[in-house]
């Protein structure tokens, strides 16, 4: 199924216009409709315990700075979409903090665009753990773009990351609109066992091909984390979009992340296509 919407989180961080140009990249290049969502910050559950007269009073003043920091990001936004020629766009100022209003925006749109959380930028540090969160409560693929590098083409040289698990089949499924278009696609496979057959990774192949897409299997052995494995791959084959799934559940709000999945969220050298 292609992209029809494209979520990307509005912010006044420094990497919030590599990431909105790298969402209406994408939008545009499927021709899908693009949503900008900025969040006041203030989680909307102030609102269902009384406490919006205290919001509109006492830190009334507060409130008018977060809104006007957030439509001002929105209209970058809008500058941004409007010259990268995106099929259809539009703006959202949600009452709400980061993590949930994007977690509840994502169930309406195919792809959402985050950035990696950067722990020396003082306003994603406000938000640690956002792309972990969205990914795993909203059932939807998340793009994440790294806070260090440039990336002006994003799916060009695509790996993916296959171990025949259902958050693996999902991502594969989710990304078919990006592999679809991708110029190289490899699909790495790192100490199959008996779950890839006699031929680790011909199986998937296979199905790639039935959907056009030709890729190449690279079986591999490796004694290291398979997360820097999968990392020093990617270089290897120039990647520019790494796909895979996110291995992780939340609890409460502590998110517990399978090693594969917190090494390339703490370490990524590329874009990645995550899906829970």
């Amino acid at each position: 199924m292609p992209y029809k919407t494209v979520l990307v989180h509005v912010d006044h961080s420094r990497h919030a216009e590599a990431r909105m140009l790298s969402a209406a990249a994408v939008a545009a290049d499927c021709n899908a409709h693009l949503v900008g969502a900025a969040m006041s910050g203030v989680s909307r559950y102030v609102y269902q315990d009384g406490a919006s007269d205290l919001l509109q009073t006492v830190l009334a003043t507060h409130m008018e700075e977060l809104y006007r920091r957030a439509n001002a990001s929105l209209d970058d936004f809008d500058r941004i979409a409007a010259g990268a020629a995106v099929r259809s766009f539009e703006r959202r100022l949600v009452d709400d903090e980061p993590g949930a209003a994007l977690a509840l925006q994502a169930r309406y749109a195919d792809l959402v665009v985050l950035s990696q959380s950067d722990p020396d930028d003082p306003v994603a540090r406000m938000t640690p753990g956002l792309p972990e969160y969205v990914m795993l409560a909203s059932a939807r693929p998340v793009l994440v773009l790294p806070h260090s590098g440039h990336f002006p083409v994003i799916g060009s040289e695509v790996l993916v990351a296959w171990d025949a698990s259902t958050a693996a089949t999902r991502a594969l499924a989710n990304a078919l609109p990006l592999l679809k278009r991708a110029r190289r696609v490899t699909v790495a496979v790192f100490n199959p066992d008996e779950a890839h057959g006699q031929q680790p990774g011909a199986d998937i192949a296979l199905y790639l091909a039935r959907h056009g897409v030709n890729a190449d299997v690279m079986a591999q052995r490796t004694s290291i984390d398979v997360g820097e494995a999968l990392l020093s791959l990617a270089a290897d084959v120039d990647a520019n979009l790494i796909v895979m799934g996110c291995y992780g559940h939340a609890r409460l709000r502590e998110l517990l992340l399978g090693g594969v999945t917190a090494t390339i969220l703490r370490s990524m050298t590329a874009p990645v296509l995550m899906s829970h």
